[in-house]
């Protein structure tokens, strides 16, 4: 890494001119990095985030690409970032609410969560007990929408709301 002030205009070298490319560890100096850096890190402080909107909230602010781009993969690296931590604790708050686990999984995706990554930590979160309780308070809820349907289409619904057969099964007292 380079040794020299890169906030003193007047010893700056040619290499903090935005038309130099920078060496991957000189990036880490400059002084709109570290206002980004400064940002993305008041923003961790305030509240768990996921890459991509953190992403969108630096952009928002008018920061360059590349230099949330640097501070996000730093992020990640140093463990302040992580998509997968974000979406468990995202979805252990929303679990208190009449939410599905198809509501819960696409709320999760349209954050910026990748699908697999999701559904992983639904899984994770999710465990039968947890499942089962989500189903009745949604059951619940749609009280008069259910009593209005029959058995069948009950269960399909349930199954379209994302969730698992052992747990409808569980709901309806069936042994399978």
């Amino acid at each position: 890494m380079n040794a020299r002030n890169t906030a003193d205009p007047e010893r700056a070298d040619a290499s903090s001119s935005p038309n130099v490319s920078l060496q991957n560890n000189e990036i880490y100096t400059t002084p709109q990095y570290l206002l980004t850096e400064k940002s993305a890190l008041r923003l961790i402080a305030r509240a768990e985030q996921c890459s991509s909107g953190l992403s969108r909230k630096l952009e928002k602010r008018g920061f360059e690409t590349a230099n949330i781009d640097a501070v996000i993969s730093r992020l990640c690296e140093l463990k302040l970032l992580d998509d997968n931590r974000f979406a468990r604790l995202w979805l252990q708050s929303r679990l208190r609410l009449t939410r599905t686990p198809r509501r819960l999984l696409s709320s999760l995706c349209a954050r910026g969560i990748h699908h697999d990554d999701a559904h992983a930590a639904l899984k994770e979160v999710l465990d039968e007990e947890t499942e089962l309780n989500l189903l009745t308070r949604f059951a619940k809820k749609y009280k008069q929408k259910i009593s209005d349907t029959g058995f069948n289409s009950l269960k399909y619904l349930l199954k379209n709301e994302g969730f698992s057969t052992a747990a409808i099964h569980q709901f309806f007292g069936i042994d399978y």
